[in-house]
């Protein structure tokens, strides 16, 4: 089957890869199309994969494989593996009546995530690719700012929202995650979202409210102490009632804030930006960081307080 087909290049030009990683994509197509042991053994995985609901962990290591085998990055590979699913989830989206808006928003994360790894990994690929299996099995949507899904509350014993609703523990919900697009959290931008994923869900909380969680090192409670006072993430966490935030003995999200820089000595982190600047010396002072767990309740215009 051909690799980088016409579909891949578009979704490649609509999502803004950069060229240079554009390059080292098609340099696979090149080895691809020169290798059919290669070719076989990749197309195989991504048949299995997509059409025979292979597990996403047994497809990857089957591609980890084969990058050793061929001489390929891993990474590199995982991305490509990634890119060679899209065209068979695109059909899917207009077999369910899915608008091609949500299917280009939800495969912009295919970008962020090749951004990540260049920053962390120093190559164009992925080192989280098991992440796009909500993605590729359409159980995981970006709907503007945000991607979302359906999920289970996760809170023992329950909890009573100030508003007065009673979450039980494992009452569905919709979850969702905050991709490293570069788009800042602004109002606009998050009550977008809210309303684009209250127009999407609203079936499932007959016709709503919509009950949103997040679980976030963003919604850690002592951000109020040492992030600036503009900051949006701050204004990002006031949407939330915090359910519950605790401290981290270590700063496993260090890498979402410092990328590359993340492992070295407090006094040494960057400091050139307000975000990074605010953590470095917070930490450096001796605090920890941490992370929370909130809840928006949403009428499709806005939060239930």
């Amino acid at each position: 089957m051909p690799h980088l087909t016409e579909h891949i290049k578009i979704l490649m030009e609509k999502i803004n890869l950069p060229m240079e990683a554009v390059k080292v994509i098609s340099d696979i197509e090149a080895h691809l199309d020169s290798d059919k042991a290669f070719a076989n053994r990749f197309d195989e995985i991504v048949h299995e994969y997509m059409f025979n609901e292979l597990d996403i962990k047994i497809a990857l290591a089957a591609v980890a494989e084969i990058a050793e085998e061929f001489g390929e990055n891993v990474f590199t590979l995982n991305f490509v593996f990634l890119l060679n699913n899209t065209e068979e989830l695109f059909k899917r989206y207009k077999e369910q009546g899915i608008s091609e808006e949500i299917y280009w928003r939800t495969m912009d994360d295919l970008r962020c995530k090749l951004l990540e790894c260049k920053e962390c990994e120093g190559v164009y690929g992925s080192f989280v690719p098991s992440w796009f299996n909500g993605f590729f099995r359409m159980t995981r949507f970006a709907l503007g700012r945000f991607q979302y899904e359906m999920s289970e509350f996760n809170c023992e014993g329950g909890y009573t929202t100030r508003s007065g609703h009673f979450l039980e523990h494992g009452s569905p919900i919709v979850n969702f995650h905050i991709p490293s697009s570069g788009i800042s959290l602004t109002d606009d931008v998050r009550f977008d979202s809210y309303r684009r994923a209250f127009d999407f869900f609203k079936d499932k909380f007959n016709g709503g409210p919509v009950v949103f969680c997040c679980g976030s090192w963003l919604l850690y409670s002592a951000h109020e102490k040492f992030l600036p006072k503009s900051s949006n993430i701050l204004r990002f966490m006031h949407d939330f009632e915090i359910v519950r935030s605790k401290e981290t003995d270590e700063f496993n999200n260090a890498w979402r804030v410092f990328g590359r820089y993340a492992d070295l000595p407090y006094n040494q982190l960057p400091r050139d930006t307000s975000l990074r600047k605010a953590y470095a010396d917070w930490l450096e002072a001796g605090n920890k960081a941490g992370d929370g767990y909130g809840v928006i309740i949403f009428d499709g215009e806005k939060i239930i307080t």
